[in-house]
């Protein structure tokens, strides 16, 4: 066990959204990349193809959720309730899905 400092100390940052899964398919840029299929398929072509295993899909919809989740928050602390709402169909069509 390491000694308590004195005084807080900072030892290190971790980005938790890039490193609470340890899983590319996780990331937030990934799924923005996702969202259209425009001058975002430039992405695709450097990145690689996705894969495409029924283990895969339903990893990409824990993701979403995940994301949806993380989107509500953020709409209901700049007070936008509508926002808020908006997330709801969204979530219950990825719930829909994993259960």
């Amino acid at each position: 066990m390491l000694a308590a400092a004195p005084t807080p100390v900072i030892s290190g940052v971790l980005d938790l959204d890039r490193t609470l899964w340890g899983d590319p398919a996780a990331d937030w840029t990934i799924r923005m990349a996702s969202a259209k299929t425009d001058e975002r398929t430039a992405f695709w072509d450097t990145y690689g193809p996705r894969a495409a295993t029924s283990a895969h899909a339903w990893r990409a919809l824990v993701y979403e959720a995940r994301h949806l989740g993380a989107i509500r928050l953020e709409r209901h602390r700049l007070h936008n309730p509508s926002g808020v709402d908006d997330t709801y169909p969204s979530m219950a069509a990825v719930l829909a899905q994993l259960i």
